[in-house]
């Protein structure tokens, strides 16, 4: 089997397992209901979890070095505020957008 042959099977498996574990988790899905208490707290808690994760590295090592003086983790603590204080996505993001373009503006950290 040629390499890109190799590549393409891998890649099809790949989605081809991917969308049977989400299928199988959607199809049960309805059984949900009967979890306890703390097992469905703790499921809700997995998106915020997987977000902070994919969110923290781009805010605290955007180019490799931890940065702490730098617009991206200031902004990211005033999205973080206002994340919590208004639970709102939207606000939060505007707040978090609007933080990094005025601070860059301002050349804080650079």
């Amino acid at each position: 089997m040629s390499g890109s042959a190799t590549i393409w099977l891998v890649i099809l498996s790949g989605g081809v397992v991917t969308y049977i574990t989400r299928a199988t988790l959607l199809a049960l899905a309805h059984h949900a209901r009967d979890l306890p208490p703390r097992v469905r707290d703790g499921l809700r808690m997995i998106p915020p979890a997987a977000l902070a994760a994919l969110v923290a590295p781009a805010v605290l090592r955007p180019d490799g070095p931890l940065l702490v003086w730098h617009p991206r983790p200031l902004a990211g603590l005033l999205a973080a505020a206002v994340a919590w204080r208004s639970r709102n996505v939207v606000a939060t993001l505007l707040a978090g957008g609007l933080a990094l373009a005025a601070l860059t503006a301002l050349g804080i950290g650079s």
